[in-house]
Formats: structure tokens, C-alpha cells, sequence
């Protein structure tokens, strides 16, 4: 399997997919030129226009973009993918199109195949056994809350540590740990916004200058950097 699992697609001040694009292009290598885009994560603008937008910063790395909403048979399409990247979005808008096309199990048996596996945000979510530590709101109602389960952990992207100034809400790490109270058994990694998870021949790294926050019921969250082993996750 290889999988890249990014937080977020843009940082604050900066464009679209910058910071990222180099190590997507690093990590689909020289022999990847096209590759399969799924946009249903979209919500307020067409799958045309989200299609176009990646397509454009993918042109920098020399890679071609065909959208799989364009494709009369998208589970074709899917066999047939050089490799898959899924965009960020509204993740229950993502899952329901997922799962209404018939993609889940064409989409987790192309990759655990082999073919190279991009996602960032909602695209990072539907990586794990569930959505169920989105922070999306659900607008849509999907089937069920089940995804890909290329890993055996989950997510929340855009990680933030703290709410803002004057909101008495439950913080991140709080709702976290409303999940674990409903999941003993599964580790949840807080991916701050400017990092990425590296999964390849059993082997996953952090990417990015920040921490992950690891958390698992019953034990203190760790702070864990890209020069720690996240071995255990696997």
C-alpha cells in the first residue's frame, strides 16, 4: 500500500496545494502522469470547477487530472487509475457519493493493489475504518459511517489544540475523547494543519515541521514528531 494522508490543502497565506504538491509529486514519482481525482467532496461549487482547480496546481508537477465524475463508469475508471487522489471537502458529502457509486470496495481493493493513494482533509478521512472523527458537519446522510479502512486508526485533520478566545465549547482533544469513550481500541492521530502521513511497505512517517497528537483511551495523548516511530499504528 501506499498512501499519503494530508491534513489540509492550504496553508494560511498561501495558494491552493502549495505546500504539499512537491511531496505529492515525490511520492507518485516519475512513472505516475495522470491520475484519478474524485471530487465529491464538494459541496458549493460544480465537480468542473474543483477538477479544474486541482488540475491546475497538478500541472506544475507534470501530472494530468481526470475527474471520476466525468467517467460513465466511475468503478472502471477506478480499475484503471494509475493512481487515486481524493480532495478535501464536506466528508458525509464525500462518503454518500462513495458509497452510492458502488466505490468503497473498488476504491480499497485498487489500492491495497498497490496503486499510490493521495488524499487531503475529507480525502484523509475516508482513508480510515470510519468518518467518525470528521470535523464536517453532516449535511447529507450517508449510508453508514464505514470508508475505506486502508488504516487501522483514525484521523481528525486541521488538528488545533485550543478553541478560540471567548468560546466555552469543547475543545478538539475533548471531543476526541468523546470518540475514544465509544472506541477503546482505536488510536486517533490529531494532524496539524501543514503535515502529512507517509504510509509505504508497512512503513508511516509524519512529514511536515509540526507534531501529531496521538491519543488512544485510557493513556495520556503524546506528542509525537517526524523523528519518532509511528510503527505502532500500523
Amino acid at each position: 500500500m501506499k498512501l499519503l494522508l494530508i491534513s489540509n490543502s492550504t496553508n494560511a497565506g498561501e495558494a491552493y496545494l502549495e505546500y504539499p504538491k512537491q511531496n505529492i509529486k515525490e511520492f507518485l514519482g516519475e512513472k505516475i502522469k495522470k491520475v484519478l481525482f474524485v471530487p465529491y467532496a464538494a459541496v458549493t461549487f460544480s465537480f468542473d470547477e474543483y477538477a479544474q482547480k486541482v488540475q491546475t496546481r497538478f500541472a506544475e508537477i507534470g501530472i494530468e487530472v481526470a475527474s471520476i465524475h466525468t467517467f460513465k463508469n466511475p468503478i472502471e475508471a477506478v480499475q484503471n487509475a494509475e493512481a487515486i487522489v481524493v480532495g478535501g471537502g464536506n466528508t458525509f458529502h464525500l462518503t454518500k457519493m462513495l458509497q452510492e457509486n458502488n466505490l468503497i470496495t473498488a476504491i480499497r481493493e485498487k489500492v491495497l493493489g498497490g496503486t499510490p493513494f493521495v488524499g487531503w482533509s475529507a480525502g484523509s478521512n475516508v482513508a480510515c475504518p470510519t468518518i467518525c472523527t470528521t470535523n464536517d458537519m453532516p449535511i447529507v446522510q450517508p449510508q453508514s459511517f464505514s470508508v475505506l479502512n486502508l488504516v487501522k486508526f483514525q484521523i481528525n485533520p486541521h488538528y488545533l489544540d485550543a478553541n478560540p478566545d471567548g468560546h466555552a465549547g469543547e475543545t478538539r482533544e475533548q471531543r476526541i475523547e468523546e470518540f475514544l469513550e465509544a472506541n477503546k481500541n482505536t488510536f486517533v492521530v490529531g494532524l496539524r494543519e501543514g503535515t502529512m502521513l507517509q504510509i509505504e511497505n508497512q512503513q508511516i512517517k509524519l512529514i511536515g515541521k509540526r507534531s501529531a497528537r496521538i491519543f488512544k483511551f485510557g493513556t495520556q495523548a503524546k506528542e509525537l514528531n517526524s523523528q519518532n516511530d509511528f510503527g505502532f499504528l500500523m
